[in-house]
């Protein structure tokens, strides 16, 4: 049977850096909840079909700041007294439901017990602490494609300077050839965050991001479903933006009447234009957009599966052990939840990857018959959103992908193998957009969060002179001026303006912040003074140890 189209899950793993940042309820333990919930999870997935002979493929985004966490040794020691920690936490609560003469609690007390003994044993002895090597392995036999991202998930389109769109960039290719020994052919915009190229006031142009990706060597991005389909936002960037905030004045060098009414589908690739010049010419780079319908699936608060009354109820934990034992219920206070039923939920992740499937083949089928191509369906969705958000998550990745293993008519693959089955033969100007609140950047530079980049945009210019003044640096001013582009990096993720207009964790995103501000100050100040404080940057690197082969000179001045 002839195929009719490709799919592909585009997964974006990704937790700001919370190494030694504090536990519970924020910092470190983000990472140790991901780990249990999602990466091994996904990784025990994987491997489980590989050694099954069923070839599942999958597109995984991988941050560097991620990887650089998942690699750090006493990450891998606080995550061993995390699952060990919530074992006992488990096996307190079998002698207290016992207790009580609850059954069905002191069963799905045992239900926790065993899961996190396996997650322990799996973390230890399955994947020997090594999670990135396990990636790696999965890449190498053919199974992933590891994805990379800029070095902190910055917000590229509001960076000022175009050295520190390079430095998260080229830090982002770096760190994953150190971790995955081969050059990334693809990248996650942090965000599905892109802008085009735009006029400054002096005449001269920033050139667009497409033009950033193909001096790194990266040749495909992926965007919001609006960027190529042209449009309002569509799925979880609906909404309005409210006020100018993150909206630039642009001056585009290709007119935004263009730009904005850009025509594509979700189903292919396009090269991007390089929109630095007026000419028709492209980048080299591709784009491929999420397509909507599927992800509603899963996004959709309405509609989406994770919403089913059978899956385990998020929000409402045990008081005492911290465990959830209940399930969705339904649109009920969470007083009045369900106890949850593994068996029950597992009987739904069947039901719902069959119903998937065949969506899949639907869509790919209606559009085979409209154009005759071999239409691609990316399904991009945050990973953490598998496993920790949706318990069942994991579960039903796997069965969809078993699914679609067998099917003929459908190509499992993965993002790169099929823009180079099926290179673009189209280009496309892409508008500016994101995939956040109302398509634009208001998420990230809102009234709440628009304070925040005046000292990103200050510290931006302040590393480009000190870089460009120290190119010849001697050892000691090499030290801390490489600590400082580090603490830049930090500061510049997008987690922070993020979490301060969600108002999920305020105080602790501007905490910080500031922190990572503070200490960039004080090591440009020491070299400005002419006594480069290596001390300190030796202090500031045992707290954030990240990225040991950036190079500062990255900063310095480069002319398009």
């Amino acid at each position: 049977m002839p195929r009719i189209g490709a799919f592909t899950f585009v997964l974006h793993a990704h937790i700001p850096y919370c190494r030694r940042a504090g536990r519970w309820p924020h910092g470190e333990e983000w990472l140790h909840e991901a780990i249990a919930e999602t990466y091994l999870p996904l990784l025990d997935a994987l491997y489980d079909l590989h050694e099954e002979g069923i070839p599942a493929r999958l597109t995984l985004s991988l941050t560097p700041v991620l990887a650089e966490q998942l690699a750090d040794p006493l990450i891998h020691d606080h995550f061993v007294e995390y699952v060990m920690d919530r074992r006992q936490r488990a096996e307190q609560d079998v002698a207290r439901f016992e207790a009580e003469g609850n059954p069905h609690l002191k069963g799905l007390a045992l239900f926790y017990v065993a899961l996190y003994e396996r997650r322990h044993r799996h973390f230890v002895e399955r994947y020997g602490r090594d999670l990135l090597g396990a990636f790696r392995r999965l890449q190498e036999a053919g199974v992933l494609e590891l994805v990379t991202s800029a070095a902190t998930h910055g917000y590229l389109p509001l960076l000022s300077r175009d050295s520190s769109i390079r430095g998260q960039l080229r830090v982002g290719v770096q760190t994953y050839r150190r971790f995955f020994g081969r050059h990334p052919f693809s990248i996650w915009l942090p965000e599905c965050a892109y802008r085009p190229a735009y006029r400054l006031s002096d005449g001269t142009i920033r050139p667009g991001l497409e033009w950033f990706l193909a001096q790194e060597g990266l040749r495909l991005f992926f965007a919001e479903t609006h960027a190529v389909e042209g449009g309002r936002p569509v799925g979880k960037a609906a909404g309005d933006a409210i006020g100018p905030y993150g909206q630039i004045a642009r001056h585009y060098v290709i007119p935004f009447e263009t730009v904005a009414q850009a025509r594509g589908t979700t189903y292919r690739p396009y090269y991007v234009a390089r929109t630095d010049l007026s000419a028709g010419e492209h980048s080299g780079v591709a784009v491929v957009a999420r397509n909507n319908r599927t992800g509603m699936q899963v996004w959709s608060a309405d509609w989406g599966y994770p919403g089913d009354f059978d899956y385990r109820e998020f929000h409402k934990k045990d008081g005492r052990s911290g465990l959830q034992y209940w399930r969705v219920t339904g649109k009920v206070d969470l007083g009045e939840k369900d106890v949850y039923h593994p068996e029950w939920a597992a009987a739904k992740v069947e039901q719902h990857a069959q119903h998937f499937v065949d969506l899949v083949h639907d869509l790919l089928r209606e559009f085979h018959r409209a154009s005759g191509r071999l239409g691609l369906i990316a399904a991009n969705y945050d990973a953490e959103l598998f496993g920790h958000w949706w318990f069942e998550g994991v579960d039903w990745i796997r069965a969809v992908l078993r699914r679609l293993a067998a099917s003929d008519e459908v190509w499992l693959t993965t993002a790169r193998a099929y823009v180079e089955a099926e290179p673009p033969d189209e280009v496309l100007v892409l508008p500016e957009s994101s995939w956040g609140l109302g398509g634009g950047h208001w998420t990230w530079d809102n009234p709440e969060a628009h304070w925040m980049w005046g000292p990103i945009h200050e510290a931006e210019a302040r590393m480009e002179r000190l870089a460009a003044r120290h190119r010849e640096a001697d050892e000691a001013t090499r030290r801390v001026l490489n600590q400082a582009a580090r603490e830049l990096l930090l500061l510049q993720s997008s987690d922070w303006p993020f979490l301060v207009t969600t108002g999920q964790a305020r105080a602790y995103a501007i905490e910080r912040f500031m922190g990572h501000l503070e200490r960039f100050e004080a090591l440009c100040r020491s070299v400005e003074e002419g006594r480069p404080d290596v001390d300190l940057a030796e202090e500031y690197w045992e707290l954030d140890r990240v990225f040991p082969d950036l190079d500062h000179r990255w900063w310095a001045v480069e002319e398009p």
